[in-house]
């Protein structure tokens, strides 16, 4: 059994939270000059772990092992949603590291290969899991040249140039190199914490439907505008918004979540009515039948708004992912090696696992967050957890490679 260096990995981990630091947690937007560093400096450590060390031309790090024998993927991301948390990311790749470090360490697990992949973008500056949809094929030139920053505007080719990966050679998936991908992840949620329970096995990652939803009305003076003769479109949308969760619990399943995220009222003043009003909303489910019943009833609820109310409503389709089933052996793999600690759940959260599920054998593993809390500066995992968790990976891997 390859033995993990608890100390080691809490002080990678500090040393990565070094880049952006912001409150207890990190400010490291994708490309931004503190994710920059920090892909380089993980690429150092990958090469000082003795695995070949490449950012290819997208900005993901990769660290290929030099054993001889079977290989297993592992990775997840550098960069952090804004001024948000220190683990999210990073605690899958120094997970990974540690892994191939512990497994050259061992006389026994010293041909068994570790490769470790950082992928670009899990977070969505600049695209949506570009790294790992370039990894697998699913990301052309065109894409690339029409990317651009959302919160600046900056074109992602001129931040891959300003990086220094301008021009270079995208690494894409060599069949048959791996048994499958592993990707570690704090939960992001409250459900092992709520248990007691110390590992999650993922069974599958959720689709995520996200739509904009438009009202269209009629701008006039608040004063002096009758209520009866108003075509108010934030109140449109804002009775439909109700009126959706009024029907969605109805037919949603028993981890069914839905969001709306923004809502933007045109003009946007307080002494104007607005005339037009958008809203972005999402739902999410890992079953497919669940997320066309869903699907159907959102659609229902505008048409029954447009024949009885004065401001259109109009349903525009941003994206309508799948979701990704993890392997079965896999999960089996980190559940013998939690020992009776584990768990198994779906991930309510995108991963980059859902991209590698499409061309090997996939599976994620969780740690608890404490108190259900991700994407804010005060996310965090105790100490005994991460450590256990490093173990149990790296058991897990182990497992993986020799069929168990």
């Amino acid at each position: 059994m390859p033995r993990t260096d608890p100390a080691r990995i809490l002080a990678d981990l500090q040393a990565m939270r070094d880049f952006g630091r912001f409150k207890t947690g990190v400010h490291r937007p994708s490309l931004s000059e503190p994710d920059v560093a920090a892909r380089r400096w993980f690429a150092e450590r990958l090469e000082a772990a003795g695995l070949e060390a490449r950012i290819d031309g997208i900005g993901s790090v990769f660290g290929f092992s030099r054993a001889s024998g079977p290989k297993l993927l592992t990775g997840s991301h550098v960069e952090s949603q804004n001024k948000a948390g220190w683990l999210d990311g990073p605690l899958g790749l120094i997970y990974g590291l540690e892994a191939a470090r512990a497994f050259a360490q061992d006389p026994e697990t010293r041909d068994l290969g570790i490769d470790v992949a950082a992928w670009f973008d899990e977070e969505g500056h600049f695209g949506s899991f570009l790294g790992s949809r370039s990894y697998v094929g699913l990301l052309d030139e065109d894409e690339i040249d029409g990317a651009r920053n959302r919160y600046d505007g900056t074109p992602l080719r001129d931040a891959l140039e300003r990086a220094g990966y301008g021009g270079r050679e995208r690494v894409t998936h060599e069949p048959g190199r791996h048994v499958g991908y592993l990707e570690a992840h704090i939960e992001q949620g409250d459900t092992l914490e709520s248990t007691g329970l110390k590992i999650g096995v993922v069974t599958a990652i959720v689709a995520i439907w996200q739509y904009r939803i438009t009202a269209e009305g009629a701008q006039n003076h608040a004063g002096t505008t009758s209520m009866a003769r108003r075509r108010d479109a934030g109140l449109a949308l804002v009775r439909l918004l109700g009126a959706i969760d009024r029907r969605f619990p109805e037919i949603a399943g028993e981890r069914t979540v839905w969001t709306c995220g923004r809502i933007t009222l045109e003009p946007g003043a307080p002494s104007i009515i607005p005339g037009r009003a958008e809203a972005l909303f999402q739902f999410r489910d890992a079953d497919p039948a669940t997320l066309t019943r869903l699907d159907a009833a959102l659609r229902e609820l505008i048409a029954e708004a447009n024949r009885t109310g004065p401001c259109p409503l109009t349903l525009e389709v941003m994206g309508q992912s799948t979701p990704a089933l993890m392997d079965g052996r896999l999960q089996d793999c980190i559940e013998g090696a939690a020992g009776g600690r584990s768990m198994r759940l779906p991930s309510g959260a995108g991963h980059d696992a859902q991209y590698l599920a499409r061309v090997m054998p996939a599976a994620m593993l969780f740690v608890p967050s404490i108190g259900g809390i991700s994407h804010h500066w005060t996310e965090d995992t105790a100490e005994e957890d991460i450590v256990l968790g490093a173990q149990v990976f790296a058991d897990a891997a182990e497992r993986m490679l020799r069929g168990a």
